[in-house]
């Protein structure tokens, strides 16, 4: 074995070795918290809005300033970290978004709001690119498969930290709310300190920029265009869903229900869809996943409530489960073999699609109905299986052993 910051230290490292399974928990324990960061400030809306007086339209600009600082800053956030090791990225990062979190704990009003917001955004945006960069520079060609459950760990922040919130936010005054989420920001980045053990933390290698034909940029933008429409149709579903379950005569209580059923069957698909793609390939994967995804929520439209509502675990496996097959596939494509850029320009696109999707199908469906609007995320699935079979040469060109 070569000493590390050798350019196959990474490649040669056997499976299974402690400091393996250290950076794959330390990658998913950064993205369980960034991640439940995220989608907690959901549970804190209408008390924002309470405390502050904002309007629907303000509040979606209180959240911009975190989520849109989190998107905004992945490319240029992951050049000036790049610098940095692995494990100084993601305990910077992570102590950055919980001094974020502290500072919106404390007495200093809506600015202090605001400030706590952007503050917390700029130590996110560092997390996706890093995290998943630290997971392929471990595993190497065999990386795919880690990828997928770096991936579902964020699942798990988004269903945690959330319902953390809003079971204190009765008992506790909001802010000691905050404070308490900053407190386990920092005990996080203690821990991933901890983790990522010091020699590879000083010397990761990263993955050879060679010249693979299917690294190229336009294969590469094939790819960023099949995450964003993914995400897109799984946006646009979600974003008409409550009002499909109160159409069919579903109450709140059903609503609540229904999401439930879909974000688990979503958590189930990202750590299983990477077990079709080994058996139908990535593209192959990809095509099931989402013409499943089209008929389903086309059945949804079709069925009554309390079939419907049963099949939302299903259509959550498909919804979310082609993510996991298109991440481990960035470090394949990413061109010239920059993995880290790679991944932040995948994530930008993902998530600009998942904040401009939503939009688009709610002026279309104003403009038509809610069920054209649902349609309409249906056909965006289907057009994403020739987008894949126009991919297919790309992949095909790569060593096998980085398709696993």
């Amino acid at each position: 074995m070569q000493i590390a910051g050798t350019t196959d230290f990474v490649q040669e490292t056997p499976q299974g070795v402690p400091g393996q399974r250290r950076n794959l928990v330390a990658a998913c324990l950064a993205h369980v918290l960034h991640d439940g960061y995220t989608d907690l400030l959901y549970a804190l809306l209408p008390v924002w809005q309470t405390q502050f007086g904002l309007s629907y339209a303000g509040l979606a600009a209180v959240r911009a300033l975190y989520y849109g600082t989190m998107s905004g800053l992945q490319i240029p956030g992951d050049t000036m970290i790049k610098r940095f090791s692995a494990r100084t990225a993601l305990v910077l990062s992570t102590l950055i978004a919980a001094i974020g979190f502290l500072t919106m704990a404390l007495p200093l009003g809506f600015a202090g709001l605001c400030v706590g917001l952007v503050l917390a955004g700029v130590g996110s945006s560092v997390q996706h690119p890093r995290a998943a960069l630290l997971v392929t520079n471990t595993f190497g060609r065999a990386a795919r498969g880690p990828l997928g459950i770096y991936n579902f760990s964020g699942d798990l922040g988004k269903a945690t930290l959330p319902a953390i919130v809003a079971v204190l936010l009765p008992v506790l005054a909001w802010r000691e709310v905050i404070g308490l989420m900053g407190l386990v920001g920092l005990a996080v980045a203690f821990s991933l300190f901890r983790l990522i053990p010091e020699r590879q933390a000083l010397g990761v290698a990263p993955d050879p920029k060679r010249a693979i034909p299917g690294r190229g940029v336009s294969s590469f933008a094939l790819l960023m265009s099949i995450g964003a429409l993914d995400t897109a149709a799984r946006m646009g579903y979600l974003l008409f869903l409550p009002f499909l379950i109160h159409a069919l005569g579903g109450t709140s209580a059903s609503v609540g229900l229904g999401l439930a059923l879909l974000f688990m069957g979503g958590a189930l698909g990202k750590a299983t869809c990477n077990w079709l793609g080994q058996r139908l390939g990535v593209i192959g994967g990809v095509i099931a996943t989402e013409l499943a995804t089209a008929l389903l929520i086309t059945a949804t439209l079709l069925l009554p409530l309390t079939p419907m509502l049963a099949l939302l675990p299903v259509l959550g496996i498909v919804l979310n489960g082609t993510s996991s097959l298109l991440y481990g596939t960035v470090p394949e494509l990413a061109p010239a073999g920059d993995t880290g850029r790679a991944f932040a320009f995948f994530y930008t696109s993902v998530s600009g699609s998942s904040g401009l999707a939503p939009i688009a199908y709610g002026v279309f469906a104003d403009h038509s109905s809610q069920t054209f609007g649902i349609l309409a995320a249906a056909l965006t699935a289907t057009l994403i299986a020739p987008l894949a079979l126009a991919l297919r040469p790309a992949l095909s060109v790569l060593p096998r052993a980085g398709r696993r």
